[in-house]
């Protein structure tokens, strides 16, 4: 394949339709592992100005360590750039897109629900939960990717304190937010409105009646106004957890000194980041699993190597698949002159494949040790929720793996450059 298709390869949301393009990483780490890819048209979005991508183990470490080289804050954490000033403000205020020391006063706010000891007691109802998930497929046909979607929504609705009728409403939210890449998940809406709360019927009257702009372009699906419904919950959650807190996230944040906007964003966060990786691995691991027939009987005949099989799971199936930062000044990284304000984005997914790191690292082993993957990132930016991932990943699969079940039709997956999802992957369940 020559290099400018390669390059474009990279970048389209519909290559990933297919499958990851892991022999086109492996092919980039061996030639140019710092190299520029362009930003072309996809359907209604417009091109933008091209980004440097970072595909070895090693660089993609360096930039996700080096804040002050490398800034999340600067145009924030997705490829595209945010589409006005006004939209850059906005979602420059959320955690996961500023810098030290603005994101250490912020993480240091949430950092007491995602403890060991705070995942520990909340590890009882969260298996309790998974249990009866697959209780329930038993003898059934299923779509696993709901099943899967269940669990981190009931979680997030556990620790953010949403009542259990609006926990559907994370879902839709996420959805469309990950997924606006994809016809399907762009302008989601499953939620059944006569079933929700006061609060959630006045979000879902708040939500866009369109999801364009009036010259005719799709909105940002991170901004405030394609996102009005959310804030608008947010704020009516936040109301009520003044007048009657909790030991939940929300009240604790509420207590914490965070501003209007720091708290509109930190309910995205939580409502969207903490869901997503969870629908994305769950069912990706399993697929791996099936696909890999004698990793999944070994994995049956021994299930104390659960805890390595979720690190290979995570390294194989990645459910994150790259994330941008913004050059804070010239500088080179793998030979590759960087001028300052230009987009660099490492590829988490070519990072976990990376042979210098990993020994035969497009094999699935399911006893890999050490296993140094950065699913969940590296630096002062590592996923808070990686513990409680953990938690629920086990679980799933420890009430799953002495079940039968049978892959009865093909998986979908989602069009995205970001997200390594799947939309259906059906089972039989025996």
């Amino acid at each position: 394949m020559q290099a400018e298709a390669m390059h474009e390869e990279i970048f389209l949301p519909s290559t990933y339709e297919t499958g990851v393009p892991y022999d086109t990483f492996r092919a980039l780490r061996e030639k140019s592992p710092v190299c520029r890819i362009p930003e072309p048209s996809v359907g209604p979005w417009p091109p933008g100005p091209g980004y440097w991508a970072v595909f070895g183990h090693a660089d993609v470490k360096h930039v996700l360590r080096s804040p002050e080289l490398f800034s999340s804050n600067l145009g924030a954490t997705q490829i595209r750039d945010p589409d006005t000033p006004e939209d850059l403000a906005f979602v420059r205020a959320m955690m996961l897109n500023q810098d030290p020391p603005g994101h250490s006063r912020l993480r240091r706010i949430v950092a007491a629900a995602f403890t060991p000891r705070a995942i520990r007691a909340l590890e009882e109802t969260i298996n309790t939960r998974a249990r009866t998930l697959i209780s329930n497929t038993r003898g059934q046909e299923i779509d696993f990717v709901e099943i899967a979607a269940d669990l981190p929504v009931w979680t997030l609705a556990q620790i953010m304190g949403v009542p259990d009728e609006d926990r559907r409403l994370l879902y839709d939210w996420a959805s469309r937010v990950i997924g606006y890449q994809d016809a399907d998940y762009a302008a989601l809406s499953t939620a059944e409105a006569s079933t929700l709360s006061p609060m959630g019927q006045a979000a879902v009257s708040a939500r866009p009646e369109t999801f364009l702009r009036p010259d005719g372009r799709p909105m940002n699906p991170r901004s405030r106004t394609a996102l009005a419904d959310m804030f608008a919950y947010a704020h009516a959650l936040a109301d009520a957890k003044r007048k009657d807190p909790g030991d939940d996230i929300m009240s604790r944040m509420l207590s914490g000194g965070l501003t209007p906007e720091e708290f509109e964003n930190m309910f995205f966060l939580f409502a969207v980041a903490g869901n997503e990786t969870l629908r994305n691995g769950i069912p990706g691991g399993l697929l791996t699993l099936l696909e890999h027939p004698g990793q999944l009987a070994a994995l049956r005949t021994d299930e104390a190597l659960l805890p390595t099989a979720i690190e290979e799971m995570l390294r194989y199936w990645p459910p994150v698949m790259d994330f941008r930062r913004t050059a804070t000044q010239d500088l080179t990284l793998s030979g590759q002159q960087i001028r300052a304000g230009e987009k660099v984005v490492v590829y988490h997914a070519s990072a976990n494949r990376d042979e210098t790191i990993f020994p035969s690292p497009d094999t699935f082993d399911i006893t890999r040790t050490p296993n140094d993957h950065v699913s969940f990132g590296f630096g002062p930016h590592f996923c808070l929720g990686a513990h409680l991932a953990r938690t629920q990943m086990r679980a799933i699969f420890t009430h799953l793996l002495p079940l039968t079940f049978t892959q009865t039709g093909a998986p979908v997956r989602l069009a995205s450059n970001f997200q390594n999802g799947l939309k259906h992957l059906p089972l039989k369940v025996e």
